[in-house]
């Protein structure tokens, strides 16, 4: 049996989170969820996952206390174990520079932070229907469905 996608969530703002977390609730798939406050607590939480099984999603902030978002970004596709993992970069953020900051960072994709409840909530579910069921993922070694 296929275990459930893990998702490192780096958010430091507690109302992101909550809503992440409404969103992801509603789901039908198994799923197990890690939430990281800053950027050193997603470079940690990724270095001790390297010897455990590294996430197959990591949805990232960039404003971050400690370590930026940029400077996670950099770590991840830096390192050989971690740099297949798709990141999405979720940010309040619609600075022209940042967004082509991340991608030349290499982000797999760039979404900016709703301002309402319903879009927010939206995203997510979009952001999970498509990174989690549909996209092929180096870590799951399998696809989805079956035609």
């Amino acid at each position: 049996m296929k275990k459930s996608p893990v998702i490192l969530i780096v958010e430091d703002n507690p109302g992101d989170v909550r809503l992440i977390k409404e969103a992801l609730k509603t789901s039908s798939m198994d799923h197990t969820l890690y939430f990281v406050r800053d950027g050193d607590e997603a470079a940690h939480f990724l270095e001790t996952s390297k010897r455990d099984g590294c996430p197959e999603l990591i949805v990232l902030d960039l404003n971050l206390p400690k370590k930026s978002g940029f400077e996670v970004l950099q770590f991840v596709k830096r390192d050989e174990t971690l740099k297949r993992v798709p990141v999405i970069v979720l940010s309040s953020s619609q600075n022209p520079e940042d967004v082509a900051k991340a991608y030349d960072l290499h982000a797999n994709c760039y979404l900016t932070k709703p301002a309402n409840f319903e879009a927010f909530i939206a995203v997510v579910k979009a952001l999970e229907y498509f990174w989690i069921r549909m996209a092929n993922l180096p870590s799951t070694q399998a696809t989805r469905w079956s035609w």
